[in-house]
Protein backbone atom coordinates (compact mmCIF):
# COMPACT_ATOMS: atom_id res chain seq x y z
CA UNK A 1 0.00 0.00 0.00
CA UNK A 2 1.38 3.39 -1.00
CA UNK A 3 1.93 5.92 1.80
CA UNK A 4 1.93 8.84 -0.62
CA UNK A 5 -1.30 10.86 -0.66
CA UNK A 6 -1.94 14.07 -2.55
CA UNK A 7 -4.20 16.01 -0.21
CA UNK A 8 -6.49 18.38 -2.09
CA UNK A 9 -7.21 21.37 0.13
CA UNK A 10 -9.59 24.15 -0.87
CA UNK A 11 -8.34 27.21 -2.70
CA UNK A 12 -9.66 29.44 0.07
CA UNK A 13 -6.79 28.37 2.32
CA UNK A 14 -4.39 30.32 0.11
CA UNK A 15 -6.11 33.55 1.18
CA UNK A 16 -5.55 33.02 4.90
CA UNK A 17 -2.42 34.63 6.37
CA UNK A 18 0.05 32.37 8.12
CA UNK A 19 -0.79 32.28 11.82
CA UNK A 20 1.78 33.47 14.31
CA UNK A 21 -0.24 32.20 17.26
CA UNK A 22 1.20 28.67 17.38
CA UNK A 23 4.73 29.97 17.82
CA UNK A 24 3.47 32.56 20.28
CA UNK A 25 1.77 29.99 22.51
CA UNK A 26 4.79 27.71 22.37
CA UNK A 27 7.25 30.26 23.68
CA UNK A 28 4.77 31.82 26.10
CA UNK A 29 4.27 28.48 27.84
CA UNK A 30 7.94 28.19 28.77
CA UNK A 31 8.16 28.46 32.56
CA UNK A 32 11.12 30.86 32.56
CA UNK A 33 9.45 33.33 30.17
CA UNK A 34 7.34 36.20 31.50
CA UNK A 35 4.65 36.56 28.84
CA UNK A 36 2.91 39.78 27.88
CA UNK A 37 2.07 38.18 24.53
CA UNK A 38 -1.21 36.37 25.09
CA UNK A 39 -4.75 37.59 25.59
CA UNK A 40 -5.92 35.69 28.64
CA UNK A 41 -7.93 37.01 31.56
CA UNK A 42 -6.45 36.51 35.02
CA UNK A 43 -7.29 32.96 36.14
CA UNK A 44 -7.01 34.08 39.76
CA UNK A 45 -10.15 36.14 39.18
CA UNK A 46 -12.24 33.09 38.21
CA UNK A 47 -14.96 32.41 40.79
CA UNK A 48 -14.31 28.67 40.99
CA UNK A 49 -16.47 28.12 44.06
CA UNK A 50 -19.37 30.14 42.67
CA UNK A 51 -19.35 28.29 39.35
CA UNK A 52 -19.01 24.94 41.14
CA UNK A 53 -22.04 25.78 43.28
CA UNK A 54 -24.06 26.79 40.22
CA UNK A 55 -23.05 23.55 38.50
CA UNK A 56 -24.20 21.45 41.44
CA UNK A 57 -27.57 23.22 41.49
CA UNK A 58 -28.08 22.65 37.77
CA UNK A 59 -27.28 18.95 38.05
CA UNK A 60 -29.43 18.54 41.15
CA UNK A 61 -32.47 20.32 39.71
CA UNK A 62 -32.26 20.10 35.89
CA UNK A 63 -29.57 17.53 35.16
CA UNK A 64 -31.43 15.56 32.49
CA UNK A 65 -32.36 18.73 30.61
CA UNK A 66 -28.83 20.12 30.82
CA UNK A 67 -27.36 16.95 29.27
CA UNK A 68 -29.78 16.83 26.32
CA UNK A 69 -29.75 18.40 22.87
CA UNK A 70 -31.20 21.92 22.66
CA UNK A 71 -32.30 24.58 20.18
CA UNK A 72 -29.87 26.42 17.94
CA UNK A 73 -30.72 29.90 19.24
CA UNK A 74 -29.68 29.07 22.80
CA UNK A 75 -31.06 28.82 26.34
CA UNK A 76 -33.90 31.34 26.57
CA UNK A 77 -33.30 32.36 30.23
CA UNK A 78 -29.72 33.30 29.30
CA UNK A 79 -30.82 35.27 26.24
CA UNK A 80 -33.41 37.02 28.40
CA UNK A 81 -30.71 37.90 30.94
CA UNK A 82 -28.49 39.37 28.20
CA UNK A 83 -31.37 41.43 26.80
CA UNK A 84 -32.25 42.71 30.26
CA UNK A 85 -28.64 43.71 30.91
CA UNK A 86 -28.51 45.63 27.64
CA UNK A 87 -31.56 47.58 28.79
CA UNK A 88 -30.31 48.26 32.32
CA UNK A 89 -26.66 49.06 31.51
CA UNK A 90 -26.85 50.70 28.11
CA UNK A 91 -30.46 51.76 27.59
CA UNK A 92 -30.81 49.51 24.55
CA UNK A 93 -34.13 47.93 23.67
CA UNK A 94 -32.94 44.37 23.13
CA UNK A 95 -35.29 41.52 22.28
CA UNK A 96 -34.22 37.99 23.34
CA UNK A 97 -35.56 36.73 20.00
CA UNK A 98 -32.79 38.68 18.24
CA UNK A 99 -30.03 37.31 20.48
CA UNK A 100 -28.33 33.99 19.81
CA UNK A 101 -25.85 32.11 22.00
CA UNK A 102 -22.55 31.06 20.41
CA UNK A 103 -19.36 29.21 21.37
CA UNK A 104 -17.55 32.35 22.42
CA UNK A 105 -17.91 35.49 20.34
CA UNK A 106 -15.05 34.24 18.12
CA UNK A 107 -17.56 31.90 16.46
CA UNK A 108 -19.56 34.92 15.35
CA UNK A 109 -16.69 36.10 13.17
CA UNK A 110 -16.76 32.96 11.07
CA UNK A 111 -20.54 32.68 10.79
CA UNK A 112 -21.15 36.38 10.10
CA UNK A 113 -18.59 36.28 7.30
CA UNK A 114 -20.13 33.06 6.00
CA UNK A 115 -23.58 34.63 5.59
CA UNK A 116 -22.49 38.09 4.39
CA UNK A 117 -19.16 38.00 2.55
CA UNK A 118 -18.59 36.78 -1.00
CA UNK A 119 -15.15 36.65 -2.62
CA UNK A 120 -14.12 40.16 -3.63
CA UNK A 121 -16.52 41.94 -1.26
CA UNK A 122 -15.00 44.87 0.59
CA UNK A 123 -14.71 44.67 4.38
CA UNK A 124 -13.52 47.59 6.48
CA UNK A 125 -11.29 46.87 9.46
CA UNK A 126 -9.44 49.08 11.89
CA UNK A 127 -5.72 49.67 11.44
CA UNK A 128 -4.44 47.91 13.49
CA UNK A 129 -7.25 45.36 13.70
CA UNK A 130 -8.07 42.28 15.71
CA UNK A 131 -6.01 39.33 14.45
CA UNK A 132 -8.79 36.81 15.12
CA UNK A 133 -11.13 38.74 12.83
CA UNK A 134 -8.55 39.07 10.08
CA UNK A 135 -7.94 35.31 10.11
CA UNK A 136 -11.63 34.35 10.34
CA UNK A 137 -12.76 36.70 7.56
CA UNK A 138 -9.86 35.76 5.26
CA UNK A 139 -11.37 32.33 4.58
CA UNK A 140 -14.18 34.07 2.67
CA UNK A 141 -11.79 36.01 0.43
CA UNK A 142 -12.79 39.62 1.05
CA UNK A 143 -10.89 42.73 0.04
CA UNK A 144 -9.83 44.36 3.31
CA UNK A 145 -9.88 48.15 3.51
CA UNK A 146 -7.89 49.44 6.51
CA UNK A 147 -9.29 52.39 8.45
CA UNK A 148 -6.61 54.54 10.05
CA UNK A 149 -7.09 55.85 13.59
CA UNK A 150 -7.14 59.57 14.20
CA UNK A 151 -4.22 61.27 15.91
CA UNK A 152 -4.80 61.03 19.64
CA UNK A 153 -6.38 57.58 19.22
CA UNK A 154 -9.95 58.74 19.80
CA UNK A 155 -11.33 56.50 17.09
CA UNK A 156 -11.22 55.82 13.35
CA UNK A 157 -10.82 58.69 10.91
CA UNK A 158 -14.37 59.60 9.74
CA UNK A 159 -13.11 61.08 6.47
CA UNK A 160 -11.39 57.80 5.63
CA UNK A 161 -14.54 55.86 6.50
CA UNK A 162 -16.73 58.16 4.42
CA UNK A 163 -14.49 57.77 1.38
CA UNK A 164 -14.25 53.99 1.64
CA UNK A 165 -18.00 53.58 2.12
CA UNK A 166 -18.73 55.82 -0.86
CA UNK A 167 -16.11 54.35 -3.19
CA UNK A 168 -16.15 50.65 -2.27
CA UNK A 169 -19.63 49.93 -0.85
CA UNK A 170 -18.29 47.55 1.80
CA UNK A 171 -20.66 44.84 2.94
CA UNK A 172 -19.32 45.01 6.48
CA UNK A 173 -17.24 47.10 8.83
CA UNK A 174 -15.71 45.24 11.76
CA UNK A 175 -14.58 47.32 14.74
CA UNK A 176 -14.00 47.22 18.51
CA UNK A 177 -15.07 50.62 19.88
CA UNK A 178 -14.28 49.76 23.52
CA UNK A 179 -10.67 49.09 24.62
CA UNK A 180 -9.71 47.69 21.24
CA UNK A 181 -7.52 44.65 20.75
CA UNK A 182 -4.65 45.30 20.02
CA UNK A 183 -4.32 49.05 20.60
CA UNK A 184 -6.46 49.57 23.70
CA UNK A 185 -8.12 52.51 21.92
CA UNK A 186 -11.68 53.59 22.82
CA UNK A 187 -13.78 55.58 20.37
CA UNK A 188 -14.92 58.96 21.64
CA UNK A 189 -18.68 59.74 21.87
CA UNK A 190 -18.38 62.18 18.97
CA UNK A 191 -16.67 59.65 16.72
CA UNK A 192 -19.37 57.08 17.49
CA UNK A 193 -22.12 59.46 16.44
CA UNK A 194 -20.26 60.51 13.31
CA UNK A 195 -19.64 56.91 12.24
CA UNK A 196 -23.33 56.13 12.75
CA UNK A 197 -24.27 59.12 10.58
CA UNK A 198 -21.90 58.02 7.81
CA UNK A 199 -23.26 54.47 7.70
CA UNK A 200 -26.92 55.36 8.15
CA UNK A 201 -28.89 54.57 4.99
CA UNK A 202 -26.06 52.70 3.27
CA UNK A 203 -25.87 48.95 2.65
CA UNK A 204 -22.88 48.59 4.98
CA UNK A 205 -23.44 46.71 8.24
CA UNK A 206 -21.41 47.59 11.31
CA UNK A 207 -20.04 44.67 13.30
CA UNK A 208 -19.60 46.13 16.81
CA UNK A 209 -17.47 43.70 18.82
CA UNK A 210 -17.96 44.51 22.51
CA UNK A 211 -15.69 41.92 24.12
CA UNK A 212 -14.19 44.45 26.55
CA UNK A 213 -17.08 46.86 27.15
CA UNK A 214 -17.57 45.81 30.79
CA UNK A 215 -13.91 46.25 31.74
CA UNK A 216 -13.56 50.02 31.81
CA UNK A 217 -11.35 51.14 34.67
CA UNK A 218 -13.82 53.83 35.76
CA UNK A 219 -16.75 51.40 35.70
CA UNK A 220 -18.71 53.70 33.37
CA UNK A 221 -20.41 52.15 30.30
CA UNK A 222 -19.81 53.82 26.92
CA UNK A 223 -22.78 54.29 24.62
CA UNK A 224 -22.67 51.75 21.78
CA UNK A 225 -22.83 52.79 18.16
CA UNK A 226 -25.78 50.40 17.91
CA UNK A 227 -27.90 52.83 19.92
CA UNK A 228 -27.66 55.32 17.04
CA UNK A 229 -27.69 52.70 14.28
CA UNK A 230 -29.92 49.85 15.51
CA UNK A 231 -30.99 48.38 12.17
CA UNK A 232 -27.50 48.28 10.66
CA UNK A 233 -25.46 47.05 13.61
CA UNK A 234 -24.47 43.54 14.60
CA UNK A 235 -23.29 43.52 18.21
CA UNK A 236 -21.45 40.67 19.90
CA UNK A 237 -20.38 40.02 23.46
CA UNK A 238 -18.81 37.35 25.58
CA UNK A 239 -18.56 36.04 29.13
CA UNK A 240 -14.98 34.95 28.45
CA UNK A 241 -13.35 38.15 29.71
CA UNK A 242 -15.65 38.66 32.70
CA UNK A 243 -16.44 35.16 34.01
CA UNK A 244 -14.60 32.31 32.25
CA UNK A 245 -13.32 31.61 28.73
CA UNK A 246 -13.48 27.87 29.44
CA UNK A 247 -17.29 28.00 29.42
CA UNK A 248 -17.07 29.09 25.75
CA UNK A 249 -20.17 31.21 25.91
CA UNK A 250 -20.82 34.38 23.95
CA UNK A 251 -23.65 35.90 21.97
CA UNK A 252 -24.70 37.87 18.92
CA UNK A 253 -27.46 40.49 18.83
CA UNK A 254 -28.44 41.54 15.34
CA UNK A 255 -31.38 42.74 13.25
CA UNK A 256 -33.90 39.95 12.87
CA UNK A 257 -33.21 39.17 9.17
CA UNK A 258 -29.52 38.75 10.01
CA UNK A 259 -30.28 36.53 13.01
CA UNK A 260 -32.47 34.28 10.87
CA UNK A 261 -29.65 33.63 8.39
CA UNK A 262 -27.10 33.38 11.20
CA UNK A 263 -29.27 30.73 12.85
CA UNK A 264 -29.28 28.63 9.67
CA UNK A 265 -25.49 28.85 9.41
CA UNK A 266 -24.96 27.95 13.05
CA UNK A 267 -27.34 25.02 12.85
CA UNK A 268 -25.30 23.64 9.97
CA UNK A 269 -22.05 24.26 11.85
CA UNK A 270 -22.75 22.71 15.27
CA UNK A 271 -26.53 22.36 15.87
CA UNK A 272 -26.26 24.43 19.07
CA UNK A 273 -23.81 25.68 21.70
CA UNK A 274 -23.07 23.77 24.90
CA UNK A 275 -26.38 23.74 26.81
CA UNK A 276 -24.76 22.61 30.06
CA UNK A 277 -22.47 25.65 30.07
CA UNK A 278 -25.39 27.94 29.27
CA UNK A 279 -27.48 26.62 32.15
CA UNK A 280 -24.60 26.75 34.64
CA UNK A 281 -23.77 30.29 33.55
CA UNK A 282 -27.40 31.39 33.90
CA UNK A 283 -27.64 29.95 37.40
CA UNK A 284 -24.36 31.62 38.32
CA UNK A 285 -25.52 35.02 37.03
CA UNK A 286 -28.78 34.70 38.96
CA UNK A 287 -26.96 34.08 42.25
CA UNK A 288 -23.88 36.34 41.98
CA UNK A 289 -23.23 40.07 42.29
CA UNK A 290 -21.61 40.10 38.88
CA UNK A 291 -21.27 43.90 38.75
CA UNK A 292 -19.12 43.86 41.89
CA UNK A 293 -16.91 41.06 40.57
CA UNK A 294 -16.41 42.78 37.21
CA UNK A 295 -15.59 46.08 38.92
CA UNK A 296 -13.01 44.39 41.16
CA UNK A 297 -11.41 42.72 38.14
CA UNK A 298 -11.27 46.00 36.23
CA UNK A 299 -9.53 47.68 39.17
CA UNK A 300 -6.90 44.93 39.25
CA UNK A 301 -6.30 45.38 35.53
CA UNK A 302 -6.12 49.16 35.93
CA UNK A 303 -3.35 48.89 38.51
CA UNK A 304 -1.37 46.57 36.27
CA UNK A 305 -1.90 48.74 33.20
CA UNK A 306 -0.75 51.89 34.99
CA UNK A 307 2.37 50.15 36.30
CA UNK A 308 3.22 49.02 32.78
CA UNK A 309 2.67 52.56 31.47
CA UNK A 310 4.91 54.06 34.17
CA UNK A 311 7.75 51.66 33.37
CA UNK A 312 7.48 52.38 29.64
CA UNK A 313 7.64 56.12 30.31
CA UNK A 314 10.53 55.83 32.78
CA UNK A 315 12.69 53.01 31.40
CA UNK A 316 12.17 52.70 27.66
CA UNK A 317 14.41 54.65 25.28
CA UNK A 318 13.55 58.00 23.71
CA UNK A 319 11.31 57.68 20.68
CA UNK A 320 9.06 55.08 22.32
CA UNK A 321 5.33 55.84 22.22
CA UNK A 322 2.42 53.99 23.79
CA UNK A 323 -1.36 54.02 23.88
CA UNK A 324 -3.30 54.89 27.05
CA UNK A 325 -6.14 52.38 27.51
CA UNK A 326 -9.27 53.29 29.44
CA UNK A 327 -9.97 49.62 30.09
CA UNK A 328 -9.64 46.16 28.63
CA UNK A 329 -6.50 44.03 28.59
CA UNK A 330 -4.01 45.50 26.10
CA UNK A 331 -1.85 48.45 25.22
CA UNK A 332 0.33 49.00 22.18
CA UNK A 333 3.87 50.35 21.96
CA UNK A 334 5.47 52.02 18.95
CA UNK A 335 9.20 51.35 19.06
CA UNK A 336 11.97 53.86 18.33
CA UNK A 337 12.94 54.26 14.69
CA UNK A 338 14.91 51.36 13.26
CA UNK A 339 13.77 48.68 15.71
CA UNK A 340 11.83 45.76 14.26
CA UNK A 341 9.18 44.07 16.43
CA UNK A 342 10.21 40.57 15.30
CA UNK A 343 13.72 41.27 16.57
CA UNK A 344 12.19 42.34 19.87
CA UNK A 345 10.16 39.13 19.98
CA UNK A 346 13.11 36.84 19.25
CA UNK A 347 15.56 38.66 21.50
CA UNK A 348 12.91 38.99 24.19
CA UNK A 349 12.29 35.25 24.37
CA UNK A 350 16.04 34.71 24.71
CA UNK A 351 15.97 37.13 27.65
CA UNK A 352 12.90 35.63 29.33
CA UNK A 353 10.11 37.95 28.17
CA UNK A 354 7.54 37.48 25.39
CA UNK A 355 5.59 40.15 23.50
CA UNK A 356 3.22 40.05 20.54
CA UNK A 357 4.73 41.64 17.40
CA UNK A 358 2.38 44.18 15.87
CA UNK A 359 2.59 43.24 12.20
CA UNK A 360 -0.06 40.43 12.26
CA UNK A 361 -2.64 43.08 13.26
CA UNK A 362 -2.08 45.07 10.04
CA UNK A 363 -3.58 43.80 6.81
CA UNK A 364 -1.36 46.16 4.76
CA UNK A 365 2.02 44.87 6.01
CA UNK A 366 2.36 47.73 8.48
CA UNK A 367 3.09 47.66 12.18
CA UNK A 368 6.63 46.33 11.92
CA UNK A 369 7.75 48.73 14.65
CA UNK A 370 4.89 48.02 17.07
CA UNK A 371 4.30 45.48 19.82
CA UNK A 372 1.15 44.57 21.77
CA UNK A 373 1.42 44.07 25.53
CA UNK A 374 -1.12 42.23 27.67
CA UNK A 375 -1.41 43.42 31.27
CA UNK A 376 -4.29 41.29 32.55
CA UNK A 377 -2.52 37.99 33.16
CA UNK A 378 0.68 38.90 35.02
CA UNK A 379 0.85 40.24 38.58
CA UNK A 380 2.63 43.43 39.62
CA UNK A 381 5.93 41.80 40.59
CA UNK A 382 6.22 39.94 37.30
CA UNK A 383 5.23 43.07 35.36
CA UNK A 384 8.08 44.94 37.02
CA UNK A 385 10.59 42.19 36.24
CA UNK A 386 9.31 41.48 32.73
CA UNK A 387 9.16 45.12 31.68
CA UNK A 388 12.72 45.65 32.93
CA UNK A 389 13.85 42.73 30.76
CA UNK A 390 11.92 44.17 27.82
CA UNK A 391 13.43 47.64 28.26
CA UNK A 392 16.92 46.14 28.18
CA UNK A 393 16.10 44.23 24.99
CA UNK A 394 14.83 47.38 23.24
CA UNK A 395 17.84 49.42 24.40
CA UNK A 396 20.22 46.77 23.11
CA UNK A 397 18.53 46.77 19.71
CA UNK A 398 18.53 50.57 19.50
Amino acid sequence: MSGSVSYRFSQRLSHVPASFLGELFRVSSQPDVISFAGGLPDANRFDVEGIRSASEEVFAQEGKTALQYSTTDGYLPLRTYIASRYRSRLGLNADPEDIQIVNGSQQCLDLVAKILVDPGDHVLIERPGYLGAIEAFSYYEPVFDPVQALDGLIGPDPDSVRGLVTDNSPVLWYGIPNSQNPSGMTWSPGIRREIADILDGTDTLLYEDDAFGELFFDGRPREPVKKSLPHQTIMTGSFSKTISPGLRCGWIWAPHPVIEEFNRAKQAADLHSNLLSQMILTRYLETTDIDRRIWETARVYEERCHLMEEIIDDRFPAGTHRTSPEGGMFLMVTLPSGIDSMDVFRQGVSNGVAVMPGSPFYIDRGGGNTIRLNFSTVDLNLITEGMERLSQVIKSLK
